[in-house]
């Protein structure tokens, strides 16, 4: 197949193109068919010569690159047979300019794929099932419906827990040899019962990944579509050849060169979505599964704008699909992050309730103007497939897990270095607060510190911070006192694992990995380090050495790399060099270690920098639960997240600063409030 041939081949299937759309629009009647007829067999003549070569298949794509000589030979053709060339849409030039601005990755077909495709023609999705979106008026289509749903989760009642009526368990999909827990048999069972939503949003450890496969297995949602986090790409794979082994999974790395296309289960990270975008969506998927799907909670981003198509693409194409989200930790920042998780599942989309929820909306006969209307909505979404378990009530058997606290004294210099940080940004916001104060038209009327304007002040730092990160900010802080605590932190960890046996060690900057592999290496302790960056055969080496070598006493994990997805209940011992700025972030590294398969109490080791701020965030993580407690646990607990979380501490460091000044004699209001009176 020469170049020459590959040519000659692509212009007469562009030829071919363009002559059958002039049939279709210039020909009627049995003169038309008779000419697409004899089209038809110059197709069939293609397709034939293709089989020779399989390369040659892509070039019958829509959006295949037209080489120039290709369009060079068309003209030349059309000349010859008297037909007028059309006029280029673009330059070649051009056209490929402009396809670089729109795709930062190339899109690609794999070869396998394309041998799937030309194999048998019986492979070739039917989409003749396609539902179709209901056209009739509804009591609420004209009211605004999206806002008070997501609403209803914020103004829940304390003990009122997120979970749709599951039936009992199952077994009958799990293979021999294997046993599923009752709660995981509950969603197989809702699955083969006809159920085909999912936000699957159990505590972490909880098995969600054999659920996924399983109810996969009972719906019969293959081909199935699994997007996850590079770090569980090769676990997943692991995963489906144990739960469902007669299915062969295939994962995708890169361009896709090594997938088998003809896998029922295709894996794929978030990253690669957008250059196999094209033929994922043609490949007649009948389930997706998206793991960690907080992982889209940022519907502008690249990687949520990917998987919202994808399902799109599945939900316009295939009845009733089988659509699964997987997060132990579905609410991070806000109670918005909800939005992009539900559009994926096809319950809304960007304005509105869709047909499902909305047929359920206007079952309960009310409106958001009535009182009840919250609570009702509320349970309408439950009821759409929300499944949301705690391990203190479905694996009791589990053994329990505690967080302890270990305060550290920082080298006396660096310790000086950092609590003068500490006060310079005290004072920074304290003249923040002056100046606020100084400047405001009328006297509010609050005696002593205004804590409303502290935390005007607090919001403001941490926006400044986050869109000018140079110079002295509480997120450099926080990184100043983690590399301080890496030593310390390193030096624990290496106790405890020539006593207690491995441990998992967390870290969120890399140079306190680094810092801390150096010490066990020192310490003549065998590790393996899981960060960011690594290709998945590293990862993979590392996961399996801490996990079965009995000589790898450490296991340095990223906190954002690391911190979903692994199974690491070879450890019961977690140590935390850094703290996170969620609750969830820090729930979702000790959970891998605290999940099923776990046989010893679970505790996590925080080092804390005493008296800096490291301490005061410590004590707000603490005090206040994760978003998802009052969402979906029921919980009465104070809401919070990583903004908040922000805000709350440098709230608190320029209160302490202002008492401090109060203390003193220097009340931080009056001489301004006397300026503004003068």
């Amino acid at each position: 197949m020469t170049p020459a041939v590959r040519t000659k081949f692509q212009a007469v299937a562009l030829l071919l193109r363009d002559e059958r759309a002039r049939v279709r629009a210039a020909v009627s009647g049995s003169r038309q068919a008779e000419q697409l007829k004899r089209l038809d067999g110059i197709a069939a003549i293609l397709a034939a010569t293709a089989v020779q070569d399989a390369g040659l298949l892509a070039l019958f794509a829509e959006d295949a690159s037209v080489s120039d000589a290709a369009r060079a030979l068309k003209r030349e053709m059309e000349r010859s047979l008297g037909i007028e060339a059309a006029p280029e849409k673009a330059a070649p030039a051009q056209a490929a300019a402009t396809s670089a601005v729109t795709e930062a990755e190339p899109r690609v077909v794999p070869q396998s794929v394309v041998s799937r495709q030309l194999a048998n023609p019986f492979l070739a999705p039917d989409f003749s099932a396609a539902p179709q979106r209901a056209s009739y008026t509804r009591r609420l289509d004209g009211w605004e419906l999206l806002g008070p749903l997501l609403s209803s989760f914020e103004r829940a009642d304390s003990g009122a827990p997120a979970c749709m009526a599951l039936p009992a368990p199952t077994a009958r999909f799990t293979p021999a040899g294997l046993q599923l827990m009752p709660h995981q048999g509950q969603v197989v069972a809702a699955a083969a019962a006809g159920h085909r939503t999912f936000l699957l949003a159990d505590e972490p450890g909880l098995g969600k990944t054999a659920e996924a496969l399983l109810a996969a297995e009972a719906a019969n949602a293959y081909p199935l579509l699994v997007v996850v986090p590079s770090v569980v790409k090769t676990n997943w794979a692991r995963e489906a050849a144990r739960w469902i082994p007669h299915r062969p999974a295939t994962v995708v790395q890169g361009d896709g060169e090594t997938i088998d296309g003809f896998a029922d289960i295709v894996v794929l990270n978030y990253e690669v979505l957008d250059r196999h975008r094209g033929w994922l969506g043609d490949f007649g998927f009948r389930g997706m599964v998206v793991d960690e799907a907080h992982f889209i909670k940022n519907k502008s981003s690249q990687r949520s704008q990917h998987v919202l198509a994808l399902s799109a693409r599945i939900r316009s194409r295939t009845a009733r699909p089988l659509l699964m989200a997987l997060t132990g930790t579905p609410l991070i920042n806000d109670i918005d992050d909800f939005r992009a998780i539900w559009q994926f599942l096809g319950w809304i989309d960007d304005s509105k309730p869709l047909d499902e929820l909305m047929d359920a909306l206007e079952d309960t006969g009310l409106t958001p103007a009535d009182r009840s209307f919250h609570a009702a909505a509320r349970q309408c979404v439950i009821d759409q497939g929300i499944v949301r378990r705690r391990k203190l009530d479905v694996a009791a058997d589990i053994p329990a897990r505690r967080i302890a606290d270990l305060p550290v004294e920082l080298d006396e210099r660096v310790g000086r270095s950092i609590r003068a940080a500490e006060r310079d940004l005290a004072d920074r916001m304290v003249a923040r607060y002056k100046t606020a104060l100084a400047n405001r038209s009328c006297d509010p009327g609050v005696e002593g510190i205004d804590h409303d304007l502290v935390r005007w002040v607090a919001r403001w730092e941490v926006k400044e911070a986050t869109a000018a990160p140079s110079g002295e900010n509480v997120f450099t802080m926080m990184r100043r006192i983690g590399q301080a605590k890496a030593g310390l932190a390193a030096d624990y960890a290496a106790q405890l694992a020539r006593s207690a046996g491995k441990v998992v060690f967390f870290a969120k900057h890399v140079d306190v990995m680094d810092a801390a592999e150096e010490i066990f290496a020192d310490r003549g302790l065998s590790f393996a380090s899981i960060r960011g960056g690594q290709t998945p055969a590293a990862r993979h080496a590392a996961i399996e050495s801490f996990v079965n070598d009995p000589d790898t006493a450490v296991a340095v994990c990223s906190l954002t790399a690391a911190g979903v997805g692994l199974n690491l209940q070879v450890a019961s011992n977690i140590v935390l060099a850094e703290l996170s700025w969620t609750d969830a972030e820090q729930t979702q590294a000790i959970d891998r270690s605290h999940r099923i398969g776990q046989a010893e109490p679970v505790t996590a080791w925080r080092i804390i920098a005493a008296q800096t701020i490291d301490a005061r965030i410590a004590g707000l993580i603490d005090g206040k639960a994760g978003l998802a407690a009052r969402a979906l646990d029921g919980s009465d607990q104070e809401v919070s997240s990583s903004t908040d979380m922000q805000v709350e501490a440098l709230a608190a460091l320029l209160a302490d600063a202002l008492h401090a000044s109060l203390e003193h004699g220097d009340s931080p209001g009056s001489s301004a409030r006397a300026r503004v009176s003068r």
